[in-house]
C-alpha cells in the first residue's frame, strides 16, 4: 500500500479506535456538487449525529492556505460538522491563519489523536449515563412478574441478571469515570458480585468496554418484556 493511502487507513482506524465510524476514498454528495473526501467520519450520539470530513496531506512540504480554503467550501456545501486538515510536515502560516476561528482544524494525526479522544470519550460515557438512566425507568415501570420472566430480575432467592443491580453498578462506575481520575476501582458490593473485587478501570475505553455489553443486555431483555406487556 502506498504510504498516502495508508496515512488515509491509519487515520479512519483511528476514529474507529474511538467508537466512531470512519470510511475512506468516499464520494459525498454536496448542495451545489459531489466532492470525493480522504475520510468521512459519522456516529451518532443518543439525539445528535456528528459528521466531519478529513482530509491527509501526507507531503513533504507545509500545506498552505489553498488547501484549508477549499476544505471549508467542502464541509460548507455538505454542511459537515466539522472539517480536520492532518499534515505531518505542517502548515504555512497563512493555512493557520485560514483554519482560525473557524470550523476547520489544522493538525497532524498524533496531535488529533491527543485532541480529540477526551471530548469523544466524554460523550460515550454521557450517552451510556442516559441509556442507563433511561433503562432503569423502563424497569421499574414493568410488572414485577414479568421482569422475572423475561429475565429483567431473578425470583426470590435465585442469582441472575438484574437491572436495578446493573444500573447501580453502571452509575457508580460512570460517576467515577466522569470525575477522571484514573485509574479507579467500584466497591460497591455491586462490582464485587459481577466485576470481581479486583477490577480496576484505567481509561475510559475500559470504562465502555466493561459497560457497553451489559446496557446492550439490559436494553434488549427491556424490548422483549415491553412487547410482551403490549400484547398482554
Amino acid at each position: 500500500m502506498k504510504p498516502w493511502k495508508q496515512y488515509q487507513e491509519d487515520t479512519a482506524a483511528y476514529f474507529r479506535s474511538i467508537g466512531l465510524e470512519a470510511e475512506t476514498d468516499v464520494t459525498v454528495k454536496g448542495v451545489r456538487t459531489n466532492h470525493d473526501v480522504d475520510v468521512l467520519v459519522t456516529s451518532h450520539f443518543h439525539g445528535f449525529d456528528i459528521r466531519w470530513i478529513v482530509e491527509c496531506k501526507l507531503w513533504r512540504n507545509p500545506v498552505n492556505q489553498l488547501h484549508v480554503l477549499a476544505l471549508r467550501e467542502i464541509v460548507a456545501d455538505i454542511g459537515a460538522d466539522r472539517g480536520i486538515l492532518l499534515s505531518e510536515s505542517g502548515f504555512q502560516s497563512g493555512a493557520i491563519e485560514a483554519a482560525n476561528m473557524t470550523n476547520i482544524q489544522v493538525t497532524s494525526l498524533e496531535s488529533v489523536k491527543q485532541s480529540s479522544e477526551k471530548s469523544i470519550f466524554a460523550l460515550r460515557l454521557r450517552e451510556l449515563f442516559d441509556r442507563f438512566t433511561l433503562c432503569r425507568d423502563r424497569y421499574w415501570q414493568l410488572p414485577k412478574s414479568l421482569r422475572i420472566k423475561y429475565g429483567l430480575r431473578p425470583d426470590l432467592y435465585d442469582t441472575g441478571f438484574s437491572g436495578d443491580i446493573i444500573t447501580t453498578l453502571a452509575i457508580d462506575i460512570l460517576s467515577h469515570a466522569f470525575r477522571g481520575q484514573y485509574p479507579f476501582r467500584s466497591d460497591t458490593l455491586e462490582s464485587a458480585v459481577f466485576l470481581g473485587r479486583d477490577k480496576c478501570f484505567n481509561t475510559p475505553r475500559e470504562v465502555l468496554d466493561t459497560l457497553t455489553p451489559l446496557l446492550m443486555e439490559f436494553e434488549s431483555k427491556l424490548e422483549l418484556c415491553e412487547a410482551a406487556q403490549q400484547d398482554e
